[in-house]
């Protein structure tokens, strides 16, 4: 596809004419972490009253419930959406599985880099928290808290694990993330950062496979010509559903808002949207 090709929109109401089932990010779509976008609240519940099948994807290393009690008190209509599916609940249920299977040593001391002091990724799951890379035998990226550490801290606190070849999970692959005080790095980019200093990383979540699979089953396996991914990210969003097969509209309220030049983000990722809207509003 090229830039061409592209169908500029206003808003969602051609899409919820062409499409059965929506897969829609949260952060820079729906809302910035804060509050809801205007229209957003009132876009979701439209779809709902619409038939669609909505299903929210999203890249938050928390898992599913969480996201949605956040949403419910950001003011979304409990109701408006079918189904949820983080990248932090695909590892959680993941993680679990291996537990179960005796591929995961109960007492594995894991470092957990998240936000907020939170530990929905790993309760109930046999870990051992530990706050250094000294002696971990697991890391966690699930969050990054850019607005109050630089990398310097958290290269200081990797440094030791990576060193020793620790395995590391990246539950949240977003480099970027929407803050109070702006855009920061995301917990991406503390996982490129491991990487650079020796270690590895498997990433969970968007543009991955698992997480798409996972929302499409939930979803009840449509015919993928009657699906779109709405997000306001090229490299995990439309490069994600570019892979999946499924339509993509890339929405401009959120890391993109003041990007001109966006054929060359297109270009850099190699990705490319079916649409691009300047809100997720029922317009």
């Amino acid at each position: 596809m090229s830039a061409k090709e592209i169908e500029r929109l206003d808003g969602i109401g051609l899409l919820a004419e062409r499409y059965q089932v929506f897969l829609l990010d949260q952060f820079g779509v729906l809302h910035d972490g804060q509050a809801p976008y205007s229209g957003a609240v009132e876009a979701l519940s439209a779809l709902k009253r619409a038939g669609k099948t909505v299903v929210l994807i999203s890249n938050s290393g928390k898992r599913a419930r969480p996201n949605e009690d956040r949403l419910l008190t950001l003011g979304f209509e409990a109701g408006s959406w079918d189904h949820f599916v983080s990248s932090g609940e695909v590892a959680w249920r993941r993680f679990d599985g291996m537990a179960a299977a005796g591929a995961l040593r109960p007492g594995t001391k894991c470092l957990l880099i998240s936000r907020d002091g939170d530990r929905s990724a790993i309760e109930r799951l046999p870990f051992i928290m530990t706050g250094t890379g000294e002696d971990a035998e697991l890391v966690l990226i699930s969050a990054s808290e850019g607005d109050r550490y630089d990398l310097e801290h958290y290269r200081r606190l990797l440094a030791p694990a990576a060193a020793r070849q620790v395995p590391c999970f990246c539950t949240n692959p977003d480099k970027i993330m929407l803050t109070s005080v702006g855009a920061r790095f995301g917990a991406g980019e503390i996982a490129d950062l491991y990487e650079n200093l020796g270690g590895s990383v498997t990433r969970i979540g968007k543009p991955y496979p698992a997480i798409f699979d996972a929302a499409l089953a939930l979803a009840g396996e449509p015919d993928r010509a009657g699906v779109v991914c709405v997000g306001d990210s090229v490299e995990h969003d439309i490069a994600g559903g570019n892979g999946a097969g499924i339509a993509t509209a890339l929405v401009l309220g959120g890391i993109l808002a003041d990007r001109s030049d966006l054929a060359a983000v297109f270009d850099e990722h190699d990705a490319w949207p079916d649409y691009v809207t300047t809100s997720f509003s029922f317009r």
